[in-house]
């Protein structure tokens, strides 16, 4: 299949289409795909709608290569995972898609990415390899041709200043991080910032107890003295995120969808305001899989709107905006 029709789309009819498209091309290519459809005796003469597609059980990241291209992988993508616990491995032969896609989903909701300085506080990403997230900032950085644009560590004294500086100097700022180092940063340092967007990737990574999502924004808003906290969704088996501008409601870009499924059956779709698990086709997955059960439980809002509510049990707590009720 061409990646740019997945770039292309426009409106629910030509998701659907091409949802549609991408499921025949991956049950035919996707060894462990096909083999799960076969296990569910759904067969693409079956499927006319993308409420009747399976959707891979997010786990097969851990255990096995789930890869629909033939092409050889330019690199993999691993989870940060927790001790004792496998980590999920992204194969990605086309890093064309995953550059396109990044770019043109936050451009999607905030603008051209040149207009803004980039700063990353990436503490516990910067410190493995194999994250998705950090290369997705790190190109972001580059194509910010901001030379105040970098990654932030432990210099927590060195951002302050130039946070505060360049939101004086009326620059518009996204500060992207992990929300444990966020949360160091506003009990260290307080702010009044004015033109700065402040993004919470969600994952406390063991190095602080989870909290709400309320609980924290709380907590944000009043050290950076913003109305509103925004937020990241995405994970090392997707290359898409979605994004919120405040309270947790998060939009997808065009190729990207959520739907809910029963929590007692995982082949029943919910409708609307109904809360289930999380399943997200993101058609940017071309090359490996775009239908993934996640191990998260949201709800998705009449508009295709969603919220993250927590995870199922026993679900190892990691990655983005995985925070727990």
């Amino acid at each position: 299949m061409d990646s740019n029709t997945i770039f292309n789309i426009q409106n629910a009819a030509d998701f659907e289409d091409v949802a549609l498209q991408v499921f025949n091309f991956q049950f035919k290519n996707n060894r462990v795909y096909r083999s799960f459809c076969d296990l569910l005796y759904i067969h693409p003469s079956d499927v006319t709608c993308i409420q009747q597609i399976p959707f891979l059980p997010i786990q097969f990241f851990k255990t096995r290569d789930i890869l629909s291209s033939q092409s050889a992988i330019q690199t993999t993508f691993t989870s940060s995972g927790t001790t004792g616990n496998e980590t999920s491995k992204h194969h990605v032969t086309d890093l064309d898609v995953y550059n396109k896609s990044f770019t043109k989903g936050f451009e999607h909701f905030y603008g051209p990415i040149e207009d803004y300085v980039i700063l990353g506080l990436l503490p516990s990403y910067l410190e493995r390899q194999g994250s998705s997230l950090i290369y997705m900032v790190d190109a972001m950085i580059k194509t910010s041709k901001h030379p105040e644009s970098g990654f932030y560590l432990n210099n927590l004294e060195e951002l302050k200043e130039a946070l505060i500086k360049l939101d004086t100097e009326g620059k518009k700022v996204l500060l992207i991080g992990v929300s444990f180092a966020l949360l160091d940063l506003v009990e260290t340092y307080q702010f009044q910032l004015k033109n700065t967007i402040i993004m919470e990737t969600g994952g406390m990574k063991g190095k602080r107890k989870e909290l709400i999502r309320n609980e924290l924004h709380d907590i944000l808003k009043s050290g950076f003295g913003v109305e509103d906290i925004h937020s990241e969704y995405g994970m090392t088996e997707l290359l898409s995120q979605a994004y919120s501008k405040g309270q947790g409601v998060f939009e997808c870009p065009p190729w990207m969808k959520i739907l809910t499924r029963d929590t007692e059956d995982a082949l029943s779709i919910q409708p609307a305001e109904k809360a289930g698990g999380l399943n997200i086709i993101d058609l940017a997955n071309i090359n490996s899989c775009a239908f993934i059960a996640t191990q998260d439980l949201g709800r998705v809002k009449t508009d295709g709107t969603f919220e993250v509510i927590g995870r199922f049990d026993n679900a190892d707590i990691r990655g983005c905006n995985l925070m727990v009720l």
